[in-house]
């Protein structure tokens, strides 16, 4: 490998805590990891659309990283050769839509304007759905295709504009990067794209980077927000595939039906048009004085109160897979789940797993985590027991063997081994290869 010449890679944040949920914890995470590595030649370029995200990332950064400030918002439109190239989309979203009229504005991949080409690095970076055809080559993170599982949840405008940035960065970029086996064969199956074009790394639990809090924080925590204990734990921006209303129905069930009352505390953004008929719900089942959605909170409250809770349920219907269950599980904290998706390759058997479309089974889940202690003191070890599959520096080393490899650079033998294995699904290959 050729060490005389630094690698420098653009990383596009652009994202805030408080709306994007996983998108901004992802961004944390991988930048804290890439921070912290200090046996490569990387030099990091951390791009930011204001000084509020600088000050928000800076605490993660490490001495191989720098920030750069994109103040303008916007992208020049593309130019005609993609828009022959894509045009078998607008098709398609024309009949989702119900007419073919040629009054339809059809959302068009953003072109760099050379302001990333201007940052002096290798490659660029965009670890979120926002892809921008640049001239260096490109690493795009999709995350997942919910959109056409669940279109209902989506309006037309935003599933136009994902059908053009998805399908368009997975064919422009130079690797694809998704966290799990899932949605990987989602994407191969959706898009057409080469299965070696599309690399899986697996995340960690990004609250690893925040301060842990003492037993004095976490009384004062209590206090602060009001909780009340005994209580479930659901940290999840109000997004319709987030599935509350049917938790909240479960509570209701179990409360009606069986006479078990068990408190519930949400956090997340409660800035999206879904939190109207949450609360609609949750006024209709009188639920509110065993809930509480406390909204967006700081990162160390949220360490918190995952400690402070009984156990974590996720009743979600779509992930690519799930902060919340890494997060759990750093805390020592049960975790009920969903077995939708890529969770159970997540959780093997460190998880309670439940159909979050049937009321009945999910309500038994959820009594089976409040009632049953040894239960809970299974799923704890063997939750705490499977975060040790996930580490964030042998995910920093993954995406920086990714970041070599689109750069031209070869590959040693431990970024050879990183990105042939997924340590999802595939645990034990580590132990495998070194016998």
């Amino acid at each position: 490998m050729n060490r005389t010449k630094h690698l420098k890679v653009a990383i596009s944040a652009g994202y805030m805590p408080g709306k994007t949920g996983g998108v901004a914890q992802a961004t944390i995470g991988l930048i804290h990891a890439l921070g912290q590595l200090d046996d490569g030649f990387e030099e990091y370029t951390i791009v930011v659309r204001s000084q509020a995200e600088l000050d928000w990332l800076e605490p993660y950064t490490g001495p191989n990283q720098r920030f750069a400030i994109r103040l303008q918002s916007s992208e020049p439109r593309e130019r005609n050769s993609l828009k022959r190239a894509l045009r078998p989309l607008a098709r398609y979203i024309r009949s989702f839509v119900g007419t073919n009229s040629n009054s339809w504005h059809w959302p068009e991949i953003p072109v760099s304007d050379g302001f990333y080409e201007s940052l002096g690095c290798d490659i660029v970076h965009f670890p979120h759905q926002m892809f921008i055809l640049c001239a260096l080559p490109t690493i795009f993170n999709p995350h997942d295709l919910q959109h056409l599982h669940y279109p209902q949840f989506f309006t037309v405008s935003n599933i136009a504009w994902r059908e053009t940035l998805y399908p368009g960065g997975c064919r422009f970029a130079h690797t694809v990067v998704v966290a799990s086996q899932w949605i990987k064969d989602d994407i191969i199956q959706q898009y057409h794209v080469s299965a070696d074009k599309v690399q899986v790394i697996p995340w960690g639990a990004p609250t690893i980077a925040y301060p842990e809090p003492s037993q004095e924080y976490l009384l004062t925590v209590k206090h602060r927000y009001q909780i009340e204990q005994p209580f479930a734990f659901y940290p999840a921006v109000t997004w319709p595939h987030k599935n509350h209303i049917g938790l909240l129905e479960a509570l209701a069930y179990l409360r009606d039906e069986r006479g078990l009352i068990v408190r519930l505390v949400c956090t997340g953004s409660r800035d999206e048009p879904f939190w109207a008929h949450i609360k609609k719900r949750l006024d209709e089942l009188r639920l509110w004085p065993q809930v509480k959605f406390l909204g967006f909170i700081p990162e160390k409250d949220l360490r918190a109160i995952y400690q402070l809770s009984e156990f974590v349920v996720m009743p979600t219907l779509f992930e690519s897979d799930s902060f919340p269950i890494y997060e759990a599980w750093l805390e020592g904290t049960p975790v009920a789940c969903s077995n939708v998706t890529s969770l159970p390759d997540q959780v093997k058997d460190a998880a309670l797993i439940f159909n979050p479309n049937d009321l009945e089974g999910m309500a038994d889940a959820i009594a089976q985590m409040a009632k049953n202690l040894e239960l809970r003191q299974k799923l704890s070890n063997r939750g705490y027991q499977r975060l040790n599959n996930f580490d964030w520096k042998r995910t920093g080393k993954a995406y920086r063997a990714v970041y070599r490899r689109a750069a031209g650079y070869s590959l040693s033998k431990e970024d050879q081994r990183l990105l042939s294995w997924d340590w999802m699904r595939e645990p034990k290959k580590e132990v495998e290869d070194q016998l």
